[in-house]
């Protein structure tokens, strides 16, 4: 399944990350959009979360409406001690990024979260044409639980203690009581008439 975006690699405006190198954080991002995009939308999420599932469609909403002017990154928060699965399942988007599809299996885990065992995310990743020997190893040698981990640290340095978890050009959007608030903060940062504002999908 070929990517329907390009995914590049950008450092998330004004991050307060201080312990990992911004650099080496980047490189582990997902990004969606345009990199030269004035708004980055950084999301911490789980694909056991039932609200990052709910927040799912708005997410590829937004990047539709808003076009090149957003930038959408993806950072893991597994919050294992409630979602068992959360972490492999990272993992196994990490494991689908190392051959380029990192999308095209974030998107299957949030369309099934409630299958989420080994057996079925091995299926997914051959459903999206993945080495399956190089995948199989990865996942059992579980090479990607640093990365993910890291992505985990970097929220917890900013403050993240729930999922999901949104910061807009690096400043924290309270999406607690609703993803209203999240699109009514897109819309002022882009300037957009509120006949123009971004509409839930």
């Amino acid at each position: 399944m070929p990517e329907s975006i390009p995914v590049r690699k950008v450092s998330v405006k004004n991050a307060n990350d201080t312990q990992m190198p911004a650099a080496a954080l980047a490189a582990a991002d997902h990004v969606l959009g345009d990199a030269r995009a004035g708004l980055t939308l950084l999301e911490y999420g789980g694909y056991e979360c039932p609200a990052c599932i709910q927040a799912e469609p708005l997410m590829q909403h937004l990047l539709q409406a808003c076009g090149k002017r957003l930038c959408f990154v993806f950072r893991h928060f597994p919050l294992m001690e409630v979602h068992p699965q959360a972490e492999l399942a990272a993992e196994a988007a990490e494991a689908a990024a190392a051959q380029g599809q990192f999308w095209a299996m974030h998107h299957l885990l949030f369309s099934q979260p409630h299958h989420l065992a080994l057996a079925r995310m091995t299926r997914h990743a051959q459903s999206i044409g993945l080495d399956m020997n190089r995948f199989n190893a990865e996942m059992a040698d579980r090479i990607y639980t640093q990365r993910v981990q890291e992505h985990r640290r970097a929220g917890e340095r900013n403050g993240v203690r729930a999922t999901p978890a949104f910061f807009l050009n690096g400043a924290p959007v309270d999406a607690s009581f609703g993803l209203g608030k999240l699109e009514e903060a897109i819309r002022i940062a882009l300037q957009v008439a509120p006949h123009d504002a971004v509409k839930h999908p």
